[in-house]
């Protein structure tokens, strides 16, 4: 499956692969110095990575809790690193109506451990 990843480097490694990066997209800014960062590590490792970030946080335990920068541009910012870097991304959904939504900005749909038991939301994804 992992060969089926677009832009995804060092997999003749025979390494694990990676999937790091921020919580949650603050500002365009921060995610490409964390995903350059991350970038020149695994290169020189030859480590195959992927990179998540999640474009909101919708499980908070206080309601004033930071929950992201508004949806389509946090998924612009991700779509961008994808494009510029030329790394593969993942972000995570929490409903059936994300997963079309975020797909067309990310390689991969990860699914909440929280949520793996929404029959319509894994079928969405």
């Amino acid at each position: 499956m992992i060969n089926n990843i677009p832009d995804i480097k060092n997999l003749d490694s025979k390494n694990f692969f990676l999937l790091a990066g921020p919580c949650v997209v603050e500002s365009e800014k921060s995610v490409f110095e964390i995903a350059e960062q991350i970038i020149k590590i695994t290169d020189k490792l030859k480590i195959p990575f992927v990179f998540k970030a999640s474009y909101k946080k919708a499980n908070r335990s206080r309601l004033d809790s930071f929950s992201g920068i508004g949806d389509i541009k946090a998924l612009k910012i991700l779509g961008k690193v994808k494009e510029e870097l030329k790394i593969p991304v993942v972000t995570d959904i929490h409903s059936e109506i994300e997963a079309a939504l975020a797909a067309a900005y990310v390689d991969i749909l990860q699914i909440p451990a929280f949520l793996c038991r929404q029959t319509e939301l894994l079928v969405a994804a």
